[in-house]
């Protein structure tokens, strides 16, 4: 037995062998990418759960976020703020980064604006990136996501308004409504249709209007242009048939 022991002591001993154990060490480790933590324990969302979502990283997902009300959230060059019912609508393709763990901000890669809640909890759309660009991103149940301000909420009353009652404080949501119009922040509630989103992925369709808006001026100019009266009435005309299809279906 004691020999077995001294037997044992002298392989670990062995400088050969811990050459080897050295070079299995140092192949086996995969080389991490520049900016990315090599210890996975380091990557985690934004409950501490220790799970790895990709829009953490930091780098820009191009997405079109669909509303449970059946509307794409458009972001137009003039400020304005809607949903869309058309599948491809090149104000719906959106740009969204993390700015901090769990933390986005959405622009429209078309329009070149942010998405942005003001103090009085209306949505339009910022020229410039500031704290009022900022919302927190929760995915919940069936891969639906909501964004609250990172800023304004509604707060429970203080206790010494004389008031027993129990209220907890309020987020305010991005939310789009039955008619496609967006609703105001302290009238919305996590679990209302109207504030869940599905980031969808673009369609082939969509990474062709992205193509030329990048390599066509001629395409650029034509779609920033602002919407005559013929082309306010095909847009009308392509909504009234989208909404006859769902009715239909």
């Amino acid at each position: 037995m004691v020999i077995i022991l001294v037997l044992l002591l002298l392989s670990f001993l062995d400088p050969s062998n811990q050459e080897l154990s050295s070079r299995l060490t140092r192949t086996s480790r995969a080389p991490c990418a520049k900016g990315q933590a090599c210890d996975p324990r380091q990557r985690r969302d934004a409950g501490g759960r220790g799970g790895v979502y990709e829009h953490l990283g930091g780098a820009p997902r191009h997405r079109k976020l669909y509303c449970a009300t059946k509307y794409h959230l458009q972001i137009h060059p003039n400020g304005k703020i809607d949903g869309s019912l058309e599948e491809n609508n090149p104000f719906s393709i959106l740009e969204i980064t993390a700015v901090d763990v769990g933390v986005v901000a959405i622009k429209g890669l078309f329009s070149g604006r942010y998405l942005a809640m003001n103090k009085k909890g209306r949505l339009y759309a910022s020229e410039v990136f500031n704290q009022e660009c900022e919302f927190v991103e929760r995915i919940h149940e069936l891969g639906y996501n909501t964004y609250a301000s990172r800023y304004y909420r509604t707060s429970p009353p203080s206790a010494s308004a004389g008031k027993q009652r129990a209220s907890a404080e309020r987020l305010w949501y991005v939310s789009i409504n039955g008619k496609g119009r967006p609703r105001r922040g302290f009238k919305t509630r996590r679990t209302e249709k109207a504030s869940l989103f599905l980031p969808r992925v673009l369609g082939n369709k969509d990474h062709e209007m992205v193509h030329l808006f990048h390599t066509s001026q001629k395409y650029r100019e034509n779609l920033l242009r602002p919407a005559g009266r013929a082309e306010r009435r095909r847009r009308r005309h392509r909504l009234a048939a989208g909404k006859a299809k769902e009715t239909e279906d």
